[in-house]
């Protein structure tokens, strides 16, 4: 990894428990959090009580960005500069902001077609021209967008283009795969496209998972929220993002049921999102800063994924019956051994093979690490089972 990127990256995991100190945790990121008539202690306060870490809200002026700034200092939270000035006076507003301790970094576009690329370049070396700390932001189309949206023929062409020509610190990508009662057949080999891609340029991946509801998505339970997020962690995530936080108004899709409601009340979907994020917080130790060394599968191999292969000390995973992701991570000589079940309807039956080159401990959703051996085990609904071992290098 570049090393200015992968500063970049380390810098905006800390900023988001600076307030609360070690251990640090995946950077989890609210996107369209309280809109700015609702910036008040109270409602970032209790973002980050849901286990939010960072907020991307968008605001009408400098003003009004400077207030929410502020606020999310006080309440432990790091936020996205989002508003009008940023694009006409990029320089200005840099200079402003780039040293406020709650600045998390520039939100310039959303799903831009590649050719729009040329202009988001150009806008984010001027940003940075000011403030090479923290980073610009851009979020990328899922697999399913069509060529006509993306500007280029083929998936793979639309992120090599993005990540050659626009000047980021990490690759952004939303993909919502549970339509319904079913899956995307496309959404592990999205995982698996931006995941080279990353790699191949050196930078951290961030994902989302979809936490509000509208045609054909449904209101989303814990299982998931959990598939998606902890999927996205297997494939290397190192921030987790949502969408939405806030029920958003709009005349095209119909969202509801947010976390947020409309009508400013809590959902149901609040205290899941509370839950998941709970977990990511408790599981951190494993994903943050670790290396994807390999991602295989079990089951029926989702499109555009390859087989799990055990390496030493697993023997074998087998999940009669079902199919789980399976993704061997790093970090210095620690090894992380996730399986995600990919059913979010139905409990995994796996049974897990040590060959005894190495003690083997299971990693608890707390944080605390218990012994581990041959077992038969009962993933749930979406749910994953951490394992961990050391090396000698």
């Amino acid at each position: 990894m570049n090393t200015r990127y992968a500063t970049l990256l380390l810098a905006f995991a800390l900023s988001s428990i600076a307030a609360t100190a070690p251990p640090a945790q995946i950077p989890v990121l609210a996107w369209a959090g309280p809109p700015a008539t609702e910036t008040t202690p109270e409602r970032y306060r209790e973002l980050a009580d849901a286990g939010f870490t960072h907020n991307f809200s968008s605001f009408p002026n400098a003003e009004a960005m400077a207030a929410a700034l502020d606020i999310a200092h006080a309440e432990g939270l790091q936020q996205l500069v989002s508003i009008p000035e940023l694009e006409n006076s990029p320089e200005e507003i840099a200079r402003r902001f780039k040293s406020h301790p709650a600045l998390a970094g520039y939100y310039l576009r959303d799903e831009p077609a590649a050719s729009d690329f040329p202009k988001l370049a150009a806008w984010a070396k001027r940003i940075q021209a000011v403030d090479v700390e923290h980073p610009v932001y851009l979020n990328l189309f899922p697999n399913y967008a069509t060529p006509a949206q993306l500007g280029t023929a083929t998936y793979p062409e639309y992120l090599a283009r993005f990540m050659e020509e626009v000047p980021v610190p990490f690759l952004s990508f939303d993909h919502y795969p549970v339509v319904g009662k079913t899956l995307r057949p496309e959404w592990y080999e999205n995982l698996e496209q931006v995941r080279a891609a990353a790699g191949k340029a050196g930078k951290p991946l961030w994902a989302f998972a979809l936490a509000v509801a509208h045609d054909p998505y449904p209101v989303p339970s814990v299982a998931e929220l959990r598939l998606q997020v902890f999927s996205d962690l297997a494939y290397g995530a190192q921030a987790i993002q949502y969408f939405t936080y806030w029920t958003l108004p709009s005349d095209t899709w119909n969202f509801h049921e947010a976390p947020i409601g409309k009508d400013g009340k809590r959902t149901a979907v609040y205290d899941r999102v509370k839950q998941v994020n709970a977990e990511i917080r408790g599981l951190s130790r494993a994903f943050l800063g670790s290396k994807v060394l390999s991602v295989g599968h079990t089951g029926e191999l989702p499109r555009g994924t390859v087989l799990f292969a055990p390496e030493a000390p697993v023997k074998s995973v087998e999940t009669p019956g079902g199919g789980a992701v399976v993704s061997l991570l790093a970090k210095g000589e620690s090894r992380f051994f996730a399986v995600v079940n990919r059913d979010f309807l139905a409990p995994l039956t796996i049974t897990l093979k040590f060959d005894g080159s190495a003690p083997v401990q299971q990693l608890g959703k707390d944080g605390a690490v218990r012994p581990m051996a041959d077992a038969r085990l009962i993933v749930e609904s979406g749910d994953v089972l951490v394992l961990t071992w050391q090396t000698s290098g």
